[in-house]
């Protein structure tokens, strides 16, 4: 607890100096168009802010979050003028309107994927801002409070606006900060990195997307009740409009997306710029703001795709995101065949019964049946294209069966969601390796052990284990994608170790690997089945393969060609003849 409490402090003890400065610059001010400046700038942080903890964070791009904006909006707007509500309650209530909205149009959104997602997400603020046309509310104006103006946020210096706007920005980028290094923020970063590995490793992407647009929605619902307050007139284009979203965007991508510091370092360069330009130059060149922000999105895909955060931050610790240097590999040394138990008599973990599915006209599995007993290592092996990897999709649900039953534990998984069957005890890993490669090798493990970890403190004890076991525990601060290809393999293994799994499904684990690195992670691998996890893995490397598994499962397009223990398999002339060939028979002749 400690230790995530110092980690705490240096980011905290950054917003609270950055705080200071800007309060401090603010309080010299006394033009009152700058004061509206600098007010206007932590509004568009915020902005900025909320866009990212969804956008940013998720990977999923929206254009609107106008759409929140423009609801608290006129919200604030309209409780004031027909309710006499102070805006001091109406702000927070804003906010749970923006929430609200964001969970009732992420519901069927997030169906969508890629640039539909983007494009649905635009239908929202442009079809609010209709309705409050249709509805007569072209322009509200706020009522000017002569008595108690304070309730109204009505304030003779302007300055003050400025500091209650400091004041949601600091709180904006505490709470981002907090959630960023929580379950929170991995999970979404995690989605947002490879949202099918995100899925396997027990991560419900749903429901973790549901989470971030709420807490998107009420922020950006927040802060557009309180723009109202500062403007005192709202109209459908100024809060719904195509800019709102745009600007909100354009200052998280300037700035950097998936970090705190991106969207502020955004608002804090391109919104004075563009605002001091529009008023020098507004008359000679009209729409001078729209010039700064695509210059500036221009730049930003040129000069630094992810941001300047991102630019400047690789800049400075290139080095320390260096590889670490590793030791010379010894020589390949096979491990010797050591003896198996015998698992005849032993309970069944999984089940396939009559399991087919097709992609039109390819039967890319046809009525496959077998049982995996608790503790053994099954090998699945076969030519190329004869279904293998689209057996373990349908394994872990990334695909349901035409027909057919997978039971583990006795109960059917047909349909069941990946994370569902991995927070069951079904771990795995991929035959392209998919890690989060922005984070961290510990953070990467972190993101698997959530599954079924109560706190995070205890998902970073399961990670540390995790990494031990493979060991990968001196490369725990390593950025993943900076990791070779071993490295890699092993990471993927612990990341689904972390999920404490009772059946592992191992995807060509030793591809790639050279003969001291396969060595060690047959090795690594022995020592989770001799923990008693059971192991299915499907692998090409056939010397390392006869030395490793208890039997052996042969599929040939789509089919149980043979089964049996490794001797029997790999003298079975209709194995030899359709995967292992000629050669194979001439050396084990």
């Amino acid at each position: 607890m400690k230790t995530s409490n110092r980690k705490l402090a240096g980011p905290g003890l950054a917003i609270i100096l950055f705080g200071i400065v800007y309060a401090a610059v603010t309080g010299f001010i006394s033009n009152s168009y700058y004061q509206l400046i600098m007010t206007v700038v932590p509004v568009w942080a915020v902005m900025g802010l909320s866009w990212n903890l969804l956008s940013g964070y998720s990977g999923l791009v929206s254009f609107g979050h106008a759409a929140f904006f423009g609801l608290g909006a006129y919200f604030v707007a309209l409780a004031q003028i027909h309710w006499g509500l102070t805006p001091w309650i109406g702000i927070p209530l804003a906010g749970v309107l923006g929430g609200i909205a964001g969970l009732v149009v992420g519901l069927p959104t997030f169906r969508l994927r890629g640039h539909y997602f983007a494009l649905a997400m635009l239908a929202y603020p442009l079809a609010l801002l209709y309705v409050f046309e249709w509805l007569g509310y072209q322009e509200l104006t706020l009522p000017m409070q002569r008595e108690a103006p304070m309730l109204a946020m009505q304030f003779a210096d302007h300055r003050v606006h400025a500091f209650l706007a400091l004041a949601l920005m600091l709180g904006a980028m505490a709470l981002t900060s907090r959630l960023e290094r929580a379950r929170f923020g991995l999970s979404l970063v995690a989605i947002k990195q490879d949202e099918a590995a995100a899925e396997a490793a027990g991560i419900n992407t749903l429901a973790w997307k549901l989470k971030a647009i709420t807490l998107s929605g009420a922020m950006a619902g927040a802060i557009g009740g309180f723009y109202a307050v500062v403007l005192l007139v709202v109209t459908p284009p100024a809060v719904f409009g195509m800019l709102v979203s745009a600007q909100a965007l354009i200052v998280a991508m300037f700035g950097g997306v998936g970090t705190v510091w991106g969207p502020v370092i955004g608002a804090v360069v391109l919104v004075p710029l563009s605002e001091i330009l529009h008023a020098r130059l507004g008359n000679v060149i009209p729409g001078i703001q729209g010039v700064v922000y695509g210059i500036a999105i221009v730049a930003v895909i040129l000069l630094a795709p992810e941001g300047v955060f991102w630019k400047m931050k690789d800049l400075l610790f290139r080095r320390a995101t260096k590889s670490v240097p590793t030791p010379p590999a010894a020589a390949a040394v096979p491990l010797p065949i050591t003896a198996r138990p015998d698992h005849a008599g032993k309970s069944v973990i999984l089940e396939l019964r009559n399991v087919s599915k097709a992609f039109g006209g390819l039967k890319a599995v046809q009525d496959v049946s077998f049982d995996v007993a608790n503790g053994e290592i099954l090998g699945i092996i076969g030519p190329n294209g004869a279904g293998k990897t689209t057996l373990f999709n349908l394994l872990n649900g990334f695909i349901v069966p035409d027909q057919g039953e997978v039971r583990f534990e006795g109960r059917d998984i047909v349909g069941d969601k990946p994370y569902r069957i991995c927070t069951a005890g079904v771990g795995r890993t991929f035959q392209v390796v998919r890690p989060f490669r922005r984070m961290t090798v510990e953070q990467n493990v972190i993101a698997g052990a959530f599954v079924h970890a109560a706190s995070d403190d205890a998902a970073r004890a399961t990670a540390r284990e995790a990494l031990v076991e493979v060991g990968l525990d001196r490369h725990a601060q390593r950025l993943a994608g900076g990791l070779t290809n071993k490295e890699l393999r092993l990471l993927e293994l612990a990341r689904a170790l972390a999920g404490r799994p009772k059946l592992l499904l191992l995807d060509e684990t030793l591809a790639g690997l050279g003969g001291g690195d396969v060595e060690e992670v047959i090795a690594v691998v022995r020592k989770l089945a001799a923990k008693g996890i059971t192991i299915v893995i499907i692998e090409h490397t056939m010397p390392a393969m006869v030395r490793l598994v208890d039997r052996f499962i042969v599929l040939d397009h789509g089919a149980v060609l043979a089964t049996g223990l490794p001797a029997e398999v790999t003298r079975n002339e209709a194995v030899i003849d359709a995967y292992l060939g000629k050669r194979w028979r001439a050396e084990s002749a």
